[in-house]
């Protein structure tokens, strides 16, 4: 989970925005967080893993855009999970609850 973390933060720098210049951790965490939901609801709705960015964005997700790059760094992660494993399972609270303790 860890080098996941990094992966992202590495992800938000790179992009156009600073990374937390305009948000607290708490903020960016939610917004880690809600991409986490975002791709495990495209899971338990048998998106595939390849439409995965595309159906998300199709959706128009309320966190800056900066956080779409987060997209495709996260789905391997839910999609390597046993489905029970995802139904049964807040990865949303769990990924803030880390990011948070970070």
């Amino acid at each position: 989970m860890k080098f996941g973390k990094l992966m992202i933060a590495a992800a938000l720098a790179t992009s156009s925005a600073p990374v937390f210049a305009a948000t607290s951790a708490e903020t960016d965490c939610q917004y880690q967080a809600d991409v986490v939901q975002a791709v495990r609801q495209a899971r338990i709705d048998r998106v595939k893993e390849r439409d995965v960015p595309d159906h998300i964005a199709s959706k128009n997700p309320e966190w800056p855009d900066r956080y779409d790059a987060v997209v495709p760094l996260v789905a391997p992660w839910v999609y390597e999970m046993k489905m029970r494993d995802v139904k049964g399972n807040d990865l949303s609270a769990a990924w803030n609850e880390m990011c948070l303790g970070q």
